[in-house]
């Protein structure tokens, strides 16, 4: 496994992987879902090259940039043990050598909703970098995790909207045993908060079981709301919806997604899981 730290050593590298080349971008700080995201780029592509870059563009003036865990040490021993062929790993100043770019990627309608409306601009910044690291990794495959649905469904849309040479693959969510799904601000949480942050799968999971029986929409987001404020006391929710795989706005009948965020203590959660509903009548 190679580590490169430029553009230029990048260049070098990217030029030496013949055949498919599968991109899995992370800011660092990788555990058991970004290993998943590692498997199946493994399994689905010939090379695969991992980023590992925390991006100041998605961070908004109270949140935790500064805060955020670096660990490029045991990031770097996880991508070895996935099989990662390459890992780019810039400074700041390497990805943006003039500072803040004035340029950047609009996300739309979508970008100012659920997360883009609790974190105006996040989405400015993530597809930005998204479509930096495309241009400069060139990869045939890109793998974005679930559990981040909102910025799964906007990368696919880039790509699709910009003509971006690339297919986006969606990793299912990678949970705990009991249910939370894994996050690197999972770190943060105390006991006290960790099982309070157990209202979030627990609110997905009554939606789903009010879907698998047949439901209608409200009462299956009855049953999720009903799921969350009975949990552990200690998470204070942000929003919890139904809407279609594509989170575009209407009637949602057949194949929907339920998705959750939530504050618990000072860290911020967020989840989702896919659902059906049965046929209107």
């Amino acid at each position: 496994m190679e580590l490169v730290r430029t553009r230029e050593e990048l260049t070098t590298a990217r030029a030496g992987l013949t055949g498919t080349v599968g991109v899995v971008m992370t800011m660092g700080a990788l555990h058991a879902g970004h290993e998943a995201l590692l498997r199946a780029a493994r399994e689905q592509a010939d090379h695969v090259l991992v980023t590992i870059f925390v991006n100041p563009l998605q961070f908004g003036p109270t949140e935790d940039f500064d805060r955020y865990p670096r660990t490029l040490d045991a990031d770097l021993e996880v991508c070895r043990r996935a099989g990662a062929d390459v890992v780019f790993a810039p400074e700041r100043d390497e990805m943006y050598p003039d500072g803040e770019p004035r340029v950047r990627v609009d996300p739309g309608r979508l970008g100012g909703e659920l997360e883009g409306q609790s974190r105006p601009g996040f989405f400015h910044g993530v597809l930005t970098v998204v479509l930096k690291l495309f241009q400069l990794t060139r990869p045939d495959l890109a793998f974005f995790g679930e559990k981040d649905y909102q910025q799964l469904t906007l990368v696919r849309r880039m790509a699709r909207d910009l003509d971006v040479p690339v297919r986006v693959v969606g990793v299912p969510t990678v949970r705990e045993p009991d249910g939370l799904a894994l996050s690197s601000r999972n770190r943060y949480l105390s006991p006290e908060e960790r099982a309070a942050a157990l209202s979030l799968s627990a609110a997905l999971r009554a939606g789903a079981e009010a879907a698998e029986q047949g439901r209608d929409a409200g009462a299956v987001l009855a049953a999720a709301h009903g799921a969350f404020g009975a949990g552990t006391p200690g998470a204070r929710l942000d929003y919890l919806v139904l809407t279609d795989p594509d989170l575009e706005p209407g009637p949602v009948s057949g194949p929907a997604r339920l998705l959750v965020a939530a504050w618990v203590g000072t860290t911020r959660l967020i989840d989702n899981m896919p659902i059906r509903l049965a046929p209107r009548s």
